[in-house]
Parts: structure tokens; C-alpha cells; sequence
């Protein structure tokens, strides 16, 4: 009796371990060991499913598997087990630990709405926000699409997953770019500061400053929102996915972005090579100038040793010698 009231003490939200012994309708029998099969139900016998699917497509007979006991046994001493729920806390542990080592993951598109689209990762549905979608509108062609995502929000308590494709881009875009890279992007913004242009999903500043030698007093007319330009990555923080541009310094002459901008675009990779040729020198001639200072220096702390002997080889007197005897004597 003892060993039979053990065997049976199965209890709401226990994990066991259990065989498929029969497709039924509407799910299906498991043995798990107790006075009477457990039965899995259809929408409990997997987290991810397909419309239409069956539960001779979810699980197979005769296979092992690990399930939640969800209700208390019925007159006929039946419990009812669930697979979904497993898999679910399992999902749950793999995205927390994602978002925690801040991974770049891929999921699919399995729908889209107004506001953005749907994606589905380890089962679980994730919001994308068409504002973090790169490179194309949150319309039904992205549907089945595969894209590289990070987490903007996990929060398991209220079952919210909020996912952006535009900082997965922008990471790896980020870690392929070093200063002085010539990009191309579009001028999406201009601010009395400078223009804001779109490159590869990047936004990028190019300060006022930074567009020609020459003084610019209308930015309106250099750039106008949706001009193609060519730039030189001057800064960059990879870690915000923000970037620094400048044109000037693909100028083959100061003004030459106010005249012609064209002719800048056309012959960037010629200007901006002889530019790091240029700038290659100066990084030199620092060097050099740097380590005269520090020979020079070198020199001079040997004519101080020098000048600390006396004519004849001996070490000279000490200058404090006199007043260490002075506030001897009046100390005394």
C-alpha cells in the first residue's frame, strides 16, 4: 500500500517523465506510471504549431518524452499533461539568457501589423517596431522572412518580447567600419547643426563643419533631404552604432563641396587617399619632433651631471649646505 500511494502522488505542476501509447481525438494517451493514462490535448502537445496540424504531426508513438501534469485526476483518475508548457519555461530561460550576453539572433516573420511585425523565436511571439525594421516597410512581403534581431524589452511577467532588426544591423555593420572608411548614404535630415544621413540603417552626422573649408551660411543650399553623398567616416562609437562624417576632407580644393559637389563625389577615393597620405606624414613627423624633445632632454640632464662636479673630479658643494647649517644654529 505504501509503495502504491508513493507510485500515485502525482500533484498539479509535477514534471513527468511519460510514453505515447495512443493517438486519440483531440490529443493524446500517455503513460506516465499512475492508476490511469494521462492524456496530452492537442493544443498542449507542442509550443510551436501549424495551422491544421495534427497530433499524429506533434508527437509520435511510443516517444519519450518529459511533461507538466496541469489539472487534478478526474472521476476516472485521469490527469491532464501539457509539452507546451515545458518547452514554454524553456524558451523563456534561452531568451532571458539571450538578452543577458546581448546576442544578435535570427527569427522568421510569421505576421505583420500596423505598428510593426511578428516574428517567432524559440515559439515565443517577439514585436518588431516598423521604426527598428531596416531596409523595408513592415508589409506582408516580409512575411517568411528571416532576419537578424537584439531585444529592445523582455519581460517574461507580462509574456512581452519587444526585438529591433535596425541595432542587429547596425552592430554588424559597426564592427566592419575604422575611421577613414569612404561610405555612400542618403541625406535623410538636415538640423541647423549639420545634415543626418542614412547609411546601410546608420544614421550618421555631418556636421556643418565638416562639409566644406569654405564658410556655409544656408545648409539648405549644399544638401536637401534625399541627396545620394559620399563621406569619410571620421569618428565612430561602436557600442552606440553612431558615426561621424565629413566631406571636406574629400575637397581636392577648400570650397569644391559648395561648387561642384560632384566632382568631390567622383574623386573621393583619390582625395581621401592622398588625405591619410598626408596625414600619415604629420603622425611621423610628431613622432620624430616627440623623440628630439626626448633625446634634447636626455642631453640636458647629462650637462646638469656634469655641472654637479667640481674642476677636480670631485662632487661640487652643496648649495644647501649653508642654510642647512644656518637653521642648525638657530635651532641650537
Amino acid at each position: 500500500d505504501a509503495v502504491q500511494a508513493t507510485t500515485y502522488a502525482f500533484n498539479r505542476n509535477d514534471v513527468v517523465r511519460g510514453t505515447i501509447v495512443q493517438h486519440d481525438v483531440g490529443g493524446a494517451i500517455v503513460d506516465i506510471g499512475a492508476k490511469a493514462s494521462a492524456f496530452l490535448p492537442l493544443d498542449q502537445a507542442s509550443l510551436i504549431q501549424n495551422q491544421g496540424d495534427e497530433i499524429q504531426d506533434l508527437v509520435d508513438l511510443g516517444a519519450e518524452m518529459d511533461l507538466q501534469i496541469i489539472s487534478e485526476e478526474d472521476e476516472n483518475g485521469q490527469l491532464l499533461v501539457s509539452v507546451k508548457r515545458i518547452q514554454y519555461k524553456a524558451a523563456w530561460e534561452k531568451v532571458v539568457q539571450s538578452q543577458a550576453d546581448d546576442e544578435v539572433f535570427e527569427a522568421e516573420v510569421i505576421a505583420v501589423n500596423r505598428g510593426g511585425a511578428i516574428c517567432l523565436l524559440e515559439g515565443l511571439r517577439a514585436f518588431l517596431p516598423g521604426s527598428h525594421l531596416t531596409g523595408q516597410l513592415p508589409t506582408e512581403d516580409i512575411i517568411g522572412q528571416t532576419l537578424p534581431l537584439k531585444f529592445l524589452e523582455v519581460d517574461q511577467e507580462n509574456n512581452k518580447l519587444v526585438v529591433s532588426n535596425r541595432r542587429a544591423v547596425v552592430e554588424q555593420q559597426m564592427a566592419d567600419l575604422s575611421r577613414g572608411d569612404i561610405i555612400e548614404g542618403m541625406v535623410k535630415a538636415l538640423k541647423p547643426y549639420g545634415a543626418f544621413v542614412e547609411v546601410g540603417g546608420m544614421s550618421g552626422l555631418l556636421h556643418i563643419s565638416q562639409i566644406s573649408y569654405d564658410r556655409i551660411d544656408d545648409l539648405e543650399k549644399v544638401f536637401q533631404p534625399g541627396d545620394k553623398v559620399k563621406c569619410m567616416i571620421i569618428d565612430h562609437d561602436k557600442v552606440n552604432g553612431r558615426i561621424a562624417l565629413s566631406t571636406k576632407t574629400l575637397e581636392p580644393e577648400p570650397g569644391d563641396m559648395l561648387k561642384d559637389p560632384a566632382s568631390v563625389y567622383e574623386k573621393a577615393d583619390e582625395t581621401a587617399a592622398r588625405y591619410h597620405e598626408r596625414m600619415e606624414a604629420e603622425r611621423k613627423a610628431r613622432e620624430e619632433a616627440a623623440r628630439d624633445i626626448v633625446l634634447g632632454l636626455g642631453d640636458s640632464l647629462d650637462d646638469l651631471s656634469s655641472d654637479s662636479k667640481d674642476e677636480d673630479g670631485g662632487e661640487a658643494s652643496d648649495p644647501l649646505a649653508d642654510v642647512s647649517d644656518n637653521l642648525d644654529s638657530l635651532l641650537s
